[in-house]
């Protein structure tokens, strides 16, 4: 005993012990953010509705679910979904699905799994089959007629929309939206004139981010791009210079500003108007693309700010100057995509010797002014989003006419843009809340292979959705909302079929204040501020002091001004009582008001003429007597 008790002295008092287990905090965090049952879906790509099992470990992801669905041609009764399947718990504490009944035969009991079932072909010839299921029936096996009712393998993914967290902070739409590609740090501006950063690894369930930046005073963010690398992102807000700046968000710099009184674009250093869009190039960690109101798209070089590299103008029917409303890179970086405002799309090759001279050029792409424009991996297909209410589909290998156009979906922002889902097999994009509509935001999703809306998602009951990306990483759907009064981003996610991200962030619960955290708010005092040390004005200072107070200076009571008796003004129409009282009683009358001060002064005139006193005498002698013309009335009338 005491060589067991010297050993267990050189452990800590913690070895040993039992940890609590954190499944039950998953379950309740992932629990709260739950994304209540929207609007019916006209997809069978939506994950099952929610439903009610013994324990709720399974809803977190700790056990892969299943569909039926999923598995086609072989036996739906060794598979079952996660409605159909309940969790039991024994005596023994076990957890997981169902143990198979027993089954009795000869009184004996089957030890192990049961049987697999029998196939519909062989069920005449009693014999069990041995093995695993079929494969999945492909479009080959099946006739025309069937092919309506099952899902191809390619239309397996699901989205993640069981659960959704909000991140909150600014007061206006969120425009812009950005995430690295490892996708452990969230970028958003907004209409504010705001940029906020989040990391999901060091932000808590309080969702806050960690800073705040504002790029150009009095200007909204319309763009953010993050580097290859993600060590970098750019800014673009209204102004005519976008900004670098690096993972933590310190300035790198920004680049120059053109001279606006030079006519041809070309020869300025920079845009000369406010820029619309940018976005860095995929392969290129130093090259970046931006598109301006001045009717330019220009290419830039990070590592020179000074300097352009190359000047684009679009191709336009007739002279003058068109705004680029968007510019976006293929996956390669080898090609660039330009909107114009008279709703062209316009396509340049880079390659050596290229020019202004678009390679493919969609004169009519859109009615209206284009906000997002997307290129698929493979570089084939096109998606362009316009505020004409449509989201275009384009093949480029024939561009003279869109392969599919869908309408109805409304746009009132110029950032609203499409994107694909991590495999491509899907389409999503946002719509805006209408003044007569009686929906919310939605997040439309439309699929790629036979064309068709799939399924509308809402986002927010009262905001419009802008900006949408579907990271291929993490598995999670990111949508900004927003109108006039707030703005947010909504990340939805499923706990099972979802990495990092969100799930990171969820159920980590914020730190708790110990005694350490405390600190006592010291109170400075200056003792200059004291009166005791303070020191003495100037005689100056002192002098205007007094002069400004009225009994130092022994100022004098101002003249009375208006109408008044005696000198004195009073608030009851005399300063004193029996003033007050004379007028009432009428005993005393002031009529010099109502008398014309003309004839006031012509009522002395004859005594004055006739008793002269004061001014008259003295200029007696000198002053000759004055002649008046007579009135020609007295003729005029005889």
């Amino acid at each position: 005993m005491e060589e067991d008790e010297a050993i267990r002295a050189q452990f800590p008092l913690s070895f040993g012990k039992k940890t609590k287990s954190q499944s039950h905090s998953i379950v309740a965090a992932h629990a709260a953010t739950r994304r209540q049952p929207t609007s019916p879906t006209s997809s069978s790509l939506l994950p099952a509705p929610n439903t009610t099992v013994k324990s709720n470990i399974r809803q977190v992801g700790l056990f892969p679910y299943r569909k039926k669905s999923d598995f086609k041609g072989g036996n739906e009764q060794t598979t079952s979904s996660v409605e159909e399947e309940e969790v039991s718990q024994d005596d023994s504490g076990l957890i997981g699905p169902p143990r198979p009944p027993l089954t009795l035969n000869d009184d004996e009991v089957m030890v192990g799994p049961p049987r697999p079932p029998m196939n519909d072909d062989d069920e005449d010839e009693d014999v069990p089959i041995i093995g695993p299921p079929r494969p999945p029936m492909v479009e080959s096996d099946v006739d025309e007629d069937e092919d309506d009712g099952l899902m191809m393998p390619d239309d397996l993914f699901r989205i993640p929309m069981t659960n959704e967290i909000v991140l909150k902070g600014h007061s206006k739409v969120v425009s812009a939206l950005a995430v690295d590609h490892s996708g452990s740090r969230v970028l958003s501006g907004s209409y504010d004139y705001t940029l906020r950063m989040y990391d999901f690894q060091g932000m808590n369930a309080k969702l806050q981010s960690f800073r705040q930046l504002e790029p150009f005073e009095g200007h909204q963010v319309r763009s953010l791009s993050w580097s290859p690398s993600a060590d970098r992102f750019l800014c673009v807000s209204g102004s005519a210079q976008a900004k670098i700046y690096d993972r933590d968000g310190l300035t790198l710099g920004e680049f120059i500003k053109g001279d606006m009184y030079i006519r041809d674009l070309k020869n300025t250093k920079g845009h000369i108007s406010g820029i619309t869009a940018g976005e860095w190039n995929p392969k290129e960690k130093n090259t970046i693309l931006t598109s301006s109101e001045d009717g330019s798209l220009r290419i830039w070089d990070v590592s020179d700010f000074k300097t352009q590299k190359q000047v684009i103008k679009p191709k336009l029917a007739r002279p003058g100057r068109v705004p680029v409303n968007y510019c976006a890179w293929d996956h390669e970086g080898k090609r660039i995509v330009g909107g114009i405002g008279d709703g062209s799309i316009q396509i340049w090759n880079i390659k050596p010797g290229w020019g202004s001279r678009p390679d493919i050029h969609i004169t009519k792409g859109h009615e209206d002014e284009i906000t997002g424009l997307k290129f698929s991996s493979d570089g084939q297909i096109l998606l362009s989003r316009s505020m004409d209410n449509t989201l275009k589909i384009w093949d480029l290998r024939n561009s003279k006419s869109p392969l599919k156009v869908f309408d109805d979906l409304p746009n009132n922002y110029a950032q609203t843009n499409p994107a694909f889902s991590p495999d491509e097999q899907l389409i999503l994009t946002g719509t805006s809340i209408e003044r007569e509509s009686t929906t919310g935001g939605l997040l439309c999703f439309f699929g790629r292979k036979k064309l068709q809306l799939l399924s509308k998602v809402g986002i927010s009951s009262n905001c419009s959705v802008i900006c949408c990306t579907w990271h291929p990483k993490l598995n999670q759907v990111f949508a900004t909302v927003g109108d006039k009064k707030e703005g947010a981003t909504h990340i939805l996610y499923d706990p099972c079929i979802s990495k990092r991200g969100a799930l990171a962030c969820v159920a980590r619960a914020p730190r708790k204040r110990s005694v350490d955290d405390f600190v006592i708010q010291p109170v400075i005092h200056n003792p200059h501020a004291l009166p005791l040390f303070r020191d003495q004005p100037s005689r100056k200072r002192q002098r205007e002091k007094a002069m400004k107070d009225p009994l130092m200076s022994h100022k004098p009571e101002l003249p009375v001004t208006g109408p008044g008796h005696g000198g004195r003004v009073g608030t009851t129409k005399g300063s004193l009582l029996t003033q007050y009282l004379l007028k009432q009683g009428g005993m005393i009358k002031e009529t010099w008001m109502d008398e014309d001060p003309r004839e006031a002064i012509l009522k002395y005139a004859d005594a004055a003429s006739k008793d002269p006193k004061f001014i008259a005498p003295a200029y007696a002698e000198t002053q000759p007597e004055p002649v008046f013309a007579k009135s020609d009335s007295e003729e005029e009338d005889k």
